[in-house]
């Protein structure tokens, strides 16, 4: 079962259709501690021939159980015409469908409602959070479905594949690579992350990714950094 539906996993992301903007974003894993809460930082900019694009995302998040967390996210933009503002509210909830270890691989599920600020635009994501170790490396894979509808935008539906494959290092520093496809779209590149362990679920992680668009010969680089405190 598990490995038919990874199966369609990487069959869709074959022609997969990316959301305008942002392709560059957090890798998610499916993992939720039980009474864990947290406060989330992320920046993301992405520089093309024609426009460049900040981003940045804060949020507080709690889990309901041992096995959901909600998350409630702020986002702002800015653009080379327009200043930083903010553009846009979200809802976020990530399910843990196994336990870490239970069968062969981790498996979740991710939620979000999306709504533009001081606009009656929406965007809805369900996906798939995809997780397996093979000895010091792990193989982390999100694949997402995404409706979008409003008053100034087309209805469509898009999708998302997100890659990361890294090496535990150490818990401080644990190197990647990661890989963003979609429509016309194909996007490669070094990525770091670590986590900083404290007094009882206290940790700080940290991640940085540098990605280049590699299908298309024009100018396209995303940089992606998020910081996050449980406790």
């Amino acid at each position: 079962m598990w490995s038919r539906l990874l199966a369609v996993m990487l069959l869709i992301s074959s022609s997969a259709a990316i959301a305008d903007g942002m392709v560059v974003d957090k890798v998610y894993h499916p993992y939720v501690l039980p009474n864990e809460q947290e406060f989330e930082w992320r920046l993301m900019s992405r520089q093309t021939d024609s426009n460049t694009l900040i981003g940045q995302r804060i949020a507080y998040g709690q889990s309901l159980s041992e096995t959901v967390m909600v998350e409630g996210y702020l986002i702002g933009e800015k653009t080379k015409t327009e200043d930083f503002g903010l553009q846009a509210y979200e809802i976020e909830v990530r399910w843990m469908m196994t336990e870490q270890g239970e069968f062969w691989a981790d498996w979740g599920m991710l939620f979000e409602v999306e709504k533009q600020h001081k606009q009656n635009d929406w965007e809805v994501t369900t996906g798939i959070i995809f997780e397996k170790e093979f000895g010091r490396t792990s193989l982390t894979m999100n694949l997402f479905g995404i409706y979008e509808w409003g008053e100034t935008i087309q209805d469509e539906i898009e999708v998302e594949f997100r890659l990361k494959y890294r090496y535990r290092w150490m818990p401080q520093i644990q190197p990647a690579i990661e890989i963003y496809t979609g429509e016309d779209y194909i996007g490669l590149g070094p990525a770091f992350m670590g986590i900083q362990r404290f007094d009882g679920q206290k940790q700080l992680k940290w991640e940085a990714g540098f990605i280049t668009e590699i299908s298309n010969s024009g100018k396209d680089h995303s940089l992606r950094v998020a910081l996050e405190y449980e406790f």
